[in-house]
């Protein structure tokens, strides 16, 4: 008797352990998906907010980040570090428009830190107002503070922007 309560104890352990992990990735999905919420709010009807709303939605782009936090954009976008710095970037939008599309997520969680590679796809406008394409590859590292999942780090690696009208055939040529 002793031998199946020990099994069934460890039964549900080996239960819980699962039951954490999945709700850890979805965690870590929600956000992702209010990341990008964000960062697309920035942008209204082919413009950048501005003032104060802009500022805000900056402030709660931050906030997702730890606070020692690197979201870095690559050699086009630039690198911020620390909530400060994120919040700055955020507040200097260099597009028009933008949605992006987290796809295909790769999560692996360790404890309580994480790691995670995605595929986007942003169609978006330039400041000279032409539509693009854009796709790449988005790889974070998380962390869990205080019970909240929040980015450590995100790198954006861009396969290529496209413009809409050519499509990304020739830029491949």
């Amino acid at each position: 008797m002793a031998a199946e309560a020990e099994d069934l104890t460890q039964r549900v352990a080996r239960l819980e352990d699962r039951l954490r992990a999945v709700e850890d990735v979805q965690s870590i999905e929600r956000l992702k998906a209010h990341y990008a919420a964000c960062v697309d709010r920035r942008y209204t009807r082919g413009r950048a907010r501005e003032g104060a709303e802009l500022e805000a939605l900056a402030r709660e782009i931050a906030a997702l980040f730890t606070e020692d936090g690197v979201w870095d954009g690559g050699s086009a976008l630039g690198v911020a570090t620390g909530r400060a710095e994120i919040a700055a970037r955020m507040a200097e939008p260099t597009l028009r428009f933008s949605w992006h599309f987290f796809l295909k997520p790769r999560i692996e969680v360790d404890g309580d830190r994480a790691t995670a590679c995605w595929d986007i796809l942003s169609p978006c406008t330039t400041q000279d107002g032409r539509p693009h394409w854009m796709v790449g590859t988005e790889d974070d590292v998380y962390r869990r503070v205080d019970g909240q999942w929040l980015h450590e780090r995100m790198k954006l690696t861009a396969v290529f922007l496209a413009p809409h009208e050519t499509g990304w055939t020739r830029i491949f040529v």
